[in-house]
């Protein structure tokens, strides 16, 4: 069964209930978890910034949050008594799901757990999908953990 589980994080609340579920699976089965962030600058890049301010300005406070996200997450999985390690990378060329997709295959990953919006339409093509590319390209299964539906409330005229 699942032995090493990739999880990659981003801090937001669908990643972190990714998490949760490579945490549930690693509980059952006896896995290490290995918890993966990526500082994605082309992510806030516009176009319009000048690089060298944004990389002094911008970047280091990216990796800086990123750190944080590792290490919240790395003490959550600590906390279950799993086994976890952790990796952060900076990314200014490459591709999210590159990075993923790459550790995966080196680290030997049995399953990449995955949060994902699950959006769909034009805001999947404008945002992209990481989690689709990595299903797409992944060597090993991959567990995309859905974020529950917001349900849209009534909007009454004024």
């Amino acid at each position: 069964m699942y032995q090493r589980i990739l999880v990659p994080i981003d801090g937001s609340t669908t990643s972190n209930q990714g998490l949760d579920e490579a945490i549930k699976l690693a509980k059952l089965t006896g896995a290490s978890l290995r918890v993966i962030h990526v500082v994605d600058a082309l992510t806030f890049a516009t176009g319009s910034e000048l690089y060298g301010g944004f990389a002094s300005d911008v970047i280091p406070q990216m990796r800086e949050a990123g750190e944080q996200i590792v290490e919240k997450a790395r003490t959550r999985v600590k906390e279950q008594g799993i086994k976890v390690d952790s990796l952060l990378f900076d990314s200014l060329s490459t591709r999210v799901s590159d990075i993923v997709v790459d550790q995966a295959k080196a680290w030997d990953a049995d399953l990449i757990v995955i949060g994902t919006h699950g959006r769909r339409g034009v805001n999947r093509l404008m945002l992209g999908s990481d989690a689709e590319q990595i299903v797409r390209m992944a060597p090993v299964p991959v567990l995309l953990v859905r974020a529950p539906e917001v349900k849209e409330s009534a909007v009454t005229p004024a």
